[in-house]
C-alpha cells in the first residue's frame, strides 16, 4: 500500500493560482498542511531553507506584481539577496506563491500544473 505524501502549501487564499494548487492537492487525495504565509509570516531561516531546497535565490521568488517591491527599491539589479530576504520577512507578500513542500521536493507551483511533480 502506498502512503500519500506529506504536503505543505504556503498559501494565499486571495490568489487564484494558490487556490487552484490547493484544490489539485486535495483532488489527488492529499490533505495538506496549509500555511497562510501572510498571517503566519516568514523567518529568515525558514526562507533560506526553502530557497536552498529549491536551488533558488531570494530574487528568484521576489513577487513584484501587486506588491511594494519596486517602491522599496528591491527590483534594482544591485540589491543583494540579503536585502531582499530581510524585506520578505518584513513584508510576507513579497514572496511568490504558492510554494509547496512534499517528500518529493519543494517548488514554486506557478503555473499550477507544477504541482504534479510533487504529488
Amino acid at each position: 500500500m502506498t502512503t500519500a505524501p506529506e504536503v505543505m502549501i504556503f498559501h494565499n487564499p486571495a490568489c487564484g493560482t494558490s487556490r487552484a494548487v490547493l484544490q489539485a492537492i486535495r483532488s489527488a487525495g492529499v490533505e495538506p498542511t496549509v500555511v497562510d504565509y501572510q498571517k503566519a509570516g516568514w523567518s529568515e531561516a525558514q526562507l533560506k531553507a526553502l530557497f536552498a531546497r529549491m536551488g533558488a535565490r531570494p530574487r528568484d521568488l521576489l513577487r513584484v506584481r501587486g506588491t511594494q517591491a519596486a517602491d522599496l527599491g528591491l527590483t534594482a539589479p544591485t540589491v543583494s539577496d540579503a536585502e531582499i530576504l530581510r524585506a520578505m520577512v518584513e513584508h510576507p507578500i513579497l514572496v511568490e506563491r504558492p510554494i509547496v513542500v512534499s517528500d518529493k521536493g519543494v517548488a514554486l507551483c506557478r503555473p499550477a500544473e507544477k504541482i504534479a511533480a510533487l504529488l
